[in-house]
């Protein structure tokens, strides 16, 4: 059965067209946006590496006239003039922000370079704003026709350089000045659509363009980065059933761990619609490897979101179950005091679980993330920027070896700094270490606060050999933790399971922040 042909490292809408690679058509949905007339100034905010170049590359080749690469597509068969614009298109995605000259040489570089796709002489003696300014009305008067602009990533050097915040605040200020210029020009402008990751509400584009419209949680365009489980079955059937078998599995099963695997992202809160990230099934069904992987997360920066944080701030919180969170506390404000929530939410660690009006429950879109998210806080608790400590310490507790697993687990909280705001550790923090360090490893099923007919187990987790009955005590004795699971039966529902189950009790030093105590013993 010939496989379908699938993008892993191009995402140009031309070079897919004339190649055959298998393109996802998202051109009914960009049908509105194209043929709204002059008030067309849009802007969407969705993760990296979720479609946003491919998108802007789309809309390039459609206001360019190519109607040729668009046969087949649902926007051929609509009324849509097909004129040509000339189109300013600009990718602030990679820019080197180490040091402020770095970073507005790079902005030159961009420019000079969208300038001279279209003929436009950049000016030397002129800032980049001012240039940008003077390209649009030369464009609009000298082709005759009104100017597309296209922005990809407009938020990256921002976003690169939050690890020192004065620095971020004079490219902000950089690229307000230069956004700040679309109002200016705003008769000479037909389309104008800016992407990025997240919306810095402070950046003036989103102040002075008071017509900006803002898809990034409209219902309507909920779907149009990332796949569907319909668009992907339309797609990538024959490729989905070759994977099915070289993974060994029933194609029922195989799809429902393709979902837990890369498909949870809800963008709207008034559409339920779910979408995999588009990368991620790209690189997934291009290798057609025997077991999942993580793709999407190898590539981006989780190190770069996550050390902005203090440890504090990332304990405090269940990420899996985020409860009372509103659209306020989504935005990115200022840059002085960023939500964590709000950061890992427009990074697109964190995505829409449900919404009762106003509040909204976030959660892990998908196990990808999960894992790679555990795995970097495992790091930055221990110090260290490999994977060993982690690999070893779980190693030894799938193969029963709880002596070496908890020696070495008293070295992890014995290194840990929590932070400014120690007072706020409590219970829920060292236990959702402890899950953090076993979700991160892929081996367990773990859960927390396992709901029982006497009580809540503080921590389950299983392998396909044992099961590990956790319990934590701060202030307590780990022989009091154990007695707690036998007396409330917390490991009885796994006697019969056919694994060997051991109890472990956890104790804690309120004081010191450190395990003080552990007790271990299979179930008799």
């Amino acid at each position: 059965m010939e496989e379908e042909k699938i993008a892993q490292g191009t995402y140009d809408f031309r070079v897919m067209r004339e190649d055959g690679f298998r393109y996802v058509d998202k051109t009914a949905l960009l049908y509105p946006l194209v043929t709204r007339g002059r008030d067309s100034f849009f802007f969407i905010s969705r993760p990296r590496r979720f479609g946003k170049s491919l998108m802007l590359s789309t809309l390039e080749c459609l206001f360019r006239g190519q109607r040729e690469l668009f046969k087949g597509l649902a926007i051929d068969k609509m009324d849509y003039d097909w004129a040509e614009y000339p189109i300013l298109h600009f990718n602030f995605g990679t820019m080197d922000v180490t040091t402020l000259e770095s970073f507005y040489a790079g902005l030159v570089t961009r420019v000079k370079q969208a300038f001279e796709n279209v003929g436009v002489v950049y000016d030397p003696a002129l800032a980049p704003n001012d240039n940008f300014s003077n390209a649009i009305r030369f464009l609009a008067r000298d082709r005759g026709k009104p100017v597309v602009i296209l922005i990809d990533e407009y938020d990256a050097p921002v976003g690169h350089a939050l690890n020192d915040i004065k620095k971020a605040t004079a490219i902000r200020a950089k690229l307000s000045a230069f956004y700040g210029e679309i109002k200016n020009n705003v008769g000479n402008i037909r389309f104008m659509l800016m992407t990025g990751v997240t919306r810095f509400t402070q950046l003036s584009v989103f102040s002075a363009l008071n017509n900006l419209t803002d898809l990034t949680m409209d219902s309507r365009y909920a779907t149009l980065l990332g796949y569907t489980d319909e668009e992907l079955e339309a797609n990538f059937s024959k490729t989905l059933h070759r994977h099915a078998e070289v993974m060994g599995l029933s194609y029922e099963d195989y799809r429902e761990k393709l979902r837990w695997w890369f498909n949870g992202y809800r963008f709207s809160p008034d559409c339920e619609d779910k979408v995999y990230n588009p990368f991620a099934i790209g690189q997934t069904l291009g290798a057609l490897k025997r077991r999942f992987t993580g793709t999407w997360i190898a590539t981006g920066q989780t190190s770069t979101v996550i050390n902005y944080f203090t440890n504090n701030q990332l304990v405090e919180r269940d990420y899996e179950n985020v409860e009372g969170v509103t659209e306020e506390d989504l935005d990115v404000c200022g840059l002085e005091n960023i939500r964590p929530v709000a950061m890992l939410y427009q990074s697109g660690y964190l995505t829409i679980k449900d919404f009762r009006d106003p509040y909204f429950t976030l959660g892990f879109p998908d196990e990808e993330v999960r894992r790679a998210f555990n795995t970097q806080l495992v790091q930055k608790f221990t110090g260290k920027e490999d994977n060993d400590y982690r690999n070893l310490t779980c190693l030894a507790l799938m193969k029963g070896d709880v002596v070496t697993f908890l020696g070495r687990l008293s070295d992890l909280y014995a290194h840990l700094a929590y932070g400014p705001q120690e007072d706020s550790i409590h219970e829920f923090s060292y236990q959702r270490i402890l899950y953090v360090l076993l979700t991160s490893d892929g081996s367990f099923r773990v859960t927390a606060e396992d709901r029982q007919t006497h009580g809540r187990a503080d921590l389950i987790a299983e392998t396909p050999e044992r099961v590990f009955v956790f319990e934590l005590k701060v202030d307590g004795t780990p022989q009091e933790a154990l007695a707690q699971i036998k007396e409330k039966g917390y490991a009885e529902p796994y006697r019969h399971s056919g694994k060997e189950v051991y109890l472990i009790g956890l104790s804690f030093d309120g004081a010191t922040r450190r395990l003080t105590g552990t007790a271990s013993e299979p179930l008799a």
